[in-house]
Formats: structure tokens, sequence, C-alpha cells
């Protein structure tokens, strides 16, 4: 075991020390996946009861949509509901000028609605 660290290390660990989100999102584990948010953590955990319970048929985690050549959009979740339809779920607390775009652009290429939650 190592008593001490290195000078990188401690460089390394003062930098990731202070880290903060720039709009108060937590990251947070569960089952080993890490979220962006709590609010996103605390949906995968509602997502894995509705599954067992068969409110859902299935769900997936942070998709990636190709939207032009160099544009991707990661959604949060696919939500697979029983009656055949699918969802996609963004959890937001804020709303960036970036994210907007994206959605729009989503919306009309896919012809599909993002759930915001």
């Amino acid at each position: 075991m190592q008593e001490h660290w290195s000078i990188e290390q401690y460089r390394e660990y003062e930098k990731n020390k202070n880290k903060k989100s720039k709009y108060g999102a937590v990251k947070t584990s569960v089952d080993g996946q890490t979220f962006d948010s709590k609010k996103e953590a605390d949906f995968y955990c509602e997502l894995k009861l509705r599954l067992q319970s068969g409110d859902i048929k299935g769900f997936c985690l942070q998709p990636i949509f190709i939207l032009a050549p160099g544009l991707k959009y990661k959604a949060d979740f696919i939500v697979f509901h029983n009656n055949g339809t699918t969802e996609i779920i963004d959890t937001k607390g804020f709303k960036t000028k970036e994210y907007i775009t994206k959605k729009k652009v989503f919306e009309d290429k896919y012809d599909l609605k993002i759930k915001e939650v």
C-alpha cells in the first residue's frame, strides 16, 4: 500500500476535489452506473421498479442519436411500453441553448417527441 502521493497524484486530487457542475447537478451512482444528476438516478430507479412490476417492457440507458455528421444527441432513456410504443426521456433541471437546438433537430429528423422530466 502506498503511503505517499506523488506530486502528480496530489495535483489530480486537488483538481477534481472542487469540481462542481455548472448547474448544481451531483453525479450519482446506482448499480455501478454513474448518472449526471440525482434526478436522473432516481428516474432510473423508478424505471427498474416499473420493469419489475410489468408496467413497461424495457428501457435503455443513454442512447445516442446521430442528428447530422459530427452532431449527436444523447438522451437519458428510451422506455419501451407494453403497447409497442417508445418514449424518449430526458431528465432536465436546466435547458441549455444547445439542448433546445438539438431537441428541435431530433424531433424534426426522427418525428418523435422528447419527454422532459
